[in-house]
Order: C-alpha cells, then structure tokens, then sequence
C-alpha cells in the first residue's frame, strides 16, 4: 500500500506572501484525502499539481477560518468543473450550517452530493473504516473543538509459510484458522504451531495529524510509535507564554512529544506569520528529536 503526504500549507491564522494556511493531501493507494482548506488551499493545489476532482474524503478539525475558509470555493469549482461523485466531509457541525447558509445566499447549486459527518469531541472514535485504511478522530485541546486524526494501515491476519503449509493440504478454514493466529490440528492428533506455518504480518503504515492544542502528553497513548506525525509549532520556545495563551505549541514542545510518543519522524507546521525562516524551529525541534522536518509547501514525504 502506497502512502503520500503533499503539504499545501503550513501557516497559522493569516497568509503570508509565501505561505498558506493549513491543507495537506494524503494519498492512501487510489484514495485522495484533502486534510484541512485554509484560504487559497484550491491554488495550491493547481500550483502542486493535485486534481480536486480526486478527493474522494475532506477531514476539517476546527472551525478556525485558517482550517476551513477554502472550502466554499473548492466545492464550486469541483460542481464548475463537472464533479458528480458523492463527496464526504468530517467536520464540525457548525460548518454544514455555514457552508448551507452562504450557498444559499449566494445561489450556489452544487451538482454533487456533499454527505457531512459530525465529529464528536469528548473521546477519540473511528470516523471512518474502508478496506484499506481506518480513520480515528482524536480531540485535542484548544480555545474551541478541534480535533486530530489518525490514519492507520488495515493488515490482515498472518502470511502463510507456502513451503511449509502446502504439503498438509489444507482446506479454506484451515487456512483462515492459520491466518487468525490458531495453531493446525492434524487428523493424526498432532498439533504444529502457528509460527512454523506462517509469517508475521507486514506492519501497518500510521499517519497522525495533530493542529492546533496546547502541549498534551495525554496524546502520547494514542499516537505512539507512529510511523508519521505532523504536529503544530506555531511558535519558538522563547515565546512559550504567548502558545500557552493562545492554545497553541512551539517547537521545542513538538519535538518532546514525537520523543516521548517514540514516532518514526516527525513534521512541523502551522508556522506564525512572523517566522520568515523556518530554519530556526527547525533547530529547536531537532534538538529534541533529530528525526524532525519542515512541512515545506509543495513537498511530497512519500512514506511507502
């Protein structure tokens, strides 16, 4: 299975003449999934070579305009340019309301079915499971319901050890019982272990996105050993007061958290608009977690 993150934008709150607020493209084989629409997200994505009328899922956390703002305009365009496929957005409750409300007003007619899906936020919770993949919502703490979410690799059951199966001459359910981890009983009474007639599963492939929360160490459980984590560092540690005012985190804080969460590597963004150069919380997250990069817009981490 084939896993791609495109980083559209990687600002916090405003714009600025080189970077955007929060979107990201993750691409899970055939699936395209839009990860937030800040302003502008929809010239990103022709600038970056990412066809909207892919995005099979959208997931927006917050309703901080800086995470939403894109999606009026992305959803005409997508109706503009002849999309008819159903389009799912998990969200807020409130954004159904507000799209509807300037549709509306405005006389747009979209010519595809949009299905929201309201995110709850007192727990995490699977929001959404396909064939190939799970997607689990996880609330993180800011001034108004935000959430985090998680994508995790569906494995499954165990490989089957061909030279050493294939001489018993198995039935289905002799095979599904090998797959399931059950041991093989002969006719003869004899049992031969599981881990002689199979292999371990290949390891599932894990994605979290984590914007906008205060530093959170309850997050630690529900992201550890992630092969990918994105987390917030609006702000350098020598501003940790103002993050701490404004629920946000600096970097120093990011690199903690990938370190204690044991992630494979982690990426930084949703940067103030006062850091012309990313270099300096580049820094300051490596030294806490070497394994530590920029979300750089128009950068594809292709992670399988």
């Amino acid at each position: 299975m084939s896993f791609e993150l495109t980083i559209l934008g990687n600002s916090s709150s405003t714009p600025t003449s080189r970077r955007h607020p929060s979107a990201q493209v993750l691409k899970i084989n055939n699936d395209f999934i839009l990860i937030d629409c800040g302003e502008g997200t929809q010239n990103q994505m022709l600038r970056y070579k990412v066809s909207h009328n892919k995005i099979r899922y959208i997931f927006i956390s917050h309703m901080h305009g800086d995470h939403f703002l894109g999606l009026p305009g992305l959803l005409c365009t997508m109706s503009v340019q002849g999309r008819i496929d159903d389009l799912d957005i998990y969200c807020p409750e409130e954004l159904e309301f507000l799209i509807n409300l300037q549709f509306s007003l405005s006389d747009v007619q979209l010519k595809f079915k949009v299905v929201y899906h309201k995110l709850q936020f007192d727990a995490p919770k699977e929001i959404l499971a396909t064939r190939d993949y799970t997607v689990t919502s996880l609330p993180l703490k800011h001034r108004i319901n935000c959430a985090g979410f998680l994508f995790s690799e569906r494995v499954y059951g165990r490989k089957i050890n061909k030279q050493e199966a294939d001489p018993l001459n198995l039935n289905q359910a002799e095979y599904e019982n090998l797959r399931n981890g059950g041991d093989y009983k002969g006719k003869d009474g004899k049992t031969i272990p599981n881990a002689k007639l199979t292999f371990d599963p290949r390891k599932s492939f894990k994605y979290a996105y984590i914007t906008d929360t205060l530093y959170d160490e309850e997050l630690l459980p529900h992201i550890e050993r992630f092969d990918l984590l994105y987390h917030e560092a609006t702000f350098a540690h020598d501003m940790v007061d103002r993050a701490k005012t404004t629920f946000h985190c600096t970097a120093l804080q990011a690199g903690k958290i990938a370190s204690r969460a044991k992630v494979g590597k982690l990426i930084i963004g949703h940067f103030s608009a006062r850091y012309q150069n990313l270099e300096e919380l580049l820094e300051e997250a490596k030294d806490v977690f070497p394994r530590s990069d920029i979300a750089e817009e128009g950068k594809t981490f292709k992670m399988r």
